[in-house]
């Protein structure tokens, strides 16, 4: 395990201004269904060219990282992220002003995807090479605070809309969020370069883009992060149309309606699942954590499926089923630094994150499609469910041997904590 040379508190101090920047560029993805309607209304648009606008954000966040985590090792972590929150919050006023749909797109989609993409790339990047020791719970945390973000700021955004509109609330809140994001950036630093041990393989010290995009081990991870994330989308996009046509949608469940009941659960497991198994990964191993994970949503999602006229039952397996799907964000950057090193971190994970945008592209048309040509959600869960074994089951046979034999292992290493 690694040993912490000195100022080991400073490491912890970086975790905190992470988690609050990553808190405050949160909200553009997931406070977005409560803009559309405003939206709509401002540009005269219809609702399938108001959502160019989310799609836009989510692939600009994800296909430009590679880009993004070039640009933060070339010119620092403190600059760029502090750019990306400003961008961000900017982003919000700007959309506050948008009379059309093609400044709505520059605003809220280009501005907030380039701003978001900055700050998450750039702050997980950082987490893995300041806890080399603690790799997955500190991505895991980084994570999480993405979503703890958008759970803290929902409701004080819904009241404001209710009370003062959309136009003032996308500028007091883009303002706010903006300047705490960029307060929080200004306290980022690089840690000092690990000093790797005698011997130790240079894919696992340190490799350039260039050599990990030659590893199969890189395009195997990828094809798996592809795969959980299209799984896990087309849940979560088409959660509750489904759950409608289950039947379950509007049961009291504990006196709440089971579909808010079941979305609320699943955002605080979506979040918790993060740092949770990022430290379980830490002291089982990468590989034996994701088969757990994996495999366990297949099993979630089996249940729900198999109890879905039964809504606390459903409510509850779906609340396991996000628990099983969120830690990809803190077990896909942690074995990835494990495998090629800290010295390109952040464009390495750039990369590889760009399978969350393939998700996201495929995850809720494809889902919408099977169950418009099928007629049912059976085949839609089957395929999830499919996928899901299918990627636990390469963490094992697949990625496991694969990264042995190329000596890619978690390599123990002296940091210096400058």
């Amino acid at each position: 395990m690694a040993a912490m040379a000195g100022g080991g508190s400073r490491r912890w101090i970086q975790l905190a201004l992470g988690v609050i920047a990553m808190m405050a560029i949160s909200r553009p993805q997931y406070v977005w269904t409560l803009f559309v309607k405003p939206f709509q209304g401002a540009t005269g648009a219809d609702p399938a060219t108001i959502q160019v606008t989310f799609s836009l954000l989510i692939v600009l966040q994800t296909w430009l990282s590679p880009l993004q985590g070039f640009l933060i090792e070339r010119f620092g972590i403190r600059l760029l992220v502090t750019v990306g929150c400003a961008l961000s919050g900017l982003s919000w006023v700007a959309a506050s002003m948008a009379q059309n749909t093609v400044t709505l797109y520059l605003a809220y989609g280009v501005l907030g995807g380039i701003g978001t993409g900055i700050v998450y790339v750039g702050v997980v990047g950082l987490m893995v090479r300041w806890f080399p020791d603690r790799r997955g719970f500190a991505c895991g945390m980084a994570a999480a605070g993405y979503g703890i973000g958008a759970m803290l700021t929902i409701f004080p955004i819904t009241d404001m809309l209710k009370s003062a509109g959309y136009q003032q609330t996308l500028v007091i809140f883009g303002l706010i969020l903006g300047l705490v994001g960029v307060a929080a950036s200004l306290g980022l630093k690089e840690p000092a370069a690990p000093i790797a041990p005698a011997g130790a393989a240079e894919d696992a010290t340190g490799s350039t883009p260039g050599s990990m995009l030659r590893s199969p081990v890189f395009w195997l991870l990828f094809v798996m992060m592809t795969m959980m994330s299209t799984g896990g989308l087309m849940v979560i996009s088409q959660f509750a149309a489904f759950s409608r046509d289950f039947g379950v949608a509007d049961i009291v469940v504990f006196g709440f309606a089971a579909l808010p009941l079941a979305l609320t659960i699943d955002r605080i497991t979506n979040g918790l699942t993060r740092p949770f198994f990022g430290w379980v990964s830490d002291r089982i191993g990468r590989e034996n954590t994701m088969a757990i994970a994996f495999i366990g949503e297949a099993i979630a999602i089996a249940g729900m499926l198999a109890l879905r006229d039964n809504a606390l039952a459903y409510v509850a397996l779906s609340g396991l089923v996000f628990f099983g799907w969120g830690e990809i964000f803190s077990l896909f950057p942690s074995i990835l630094t494990d495998s090629f090193g800290t010295r390109h971190a952040t464009t390495n994970y750039g990369f590889l994150y760009m399978a969350q945008g393939v998700g996201s592209v495929l995850g809720g048309p494809v889902a919408a499609w099977i169950h418009e040509a099928q007629s049912s959600w059976l085949p839609v869960f089957g395929l999830i469910i499919a996928m899901d074994i299918l990627t636990g089951l390469l963490a094992l046979l697949a990625l496991k041997p694969l990264r042995h034999r190329r000596g890619l292992g978690m390599q123990h290493v002296t940091v210096l904590v400058a």
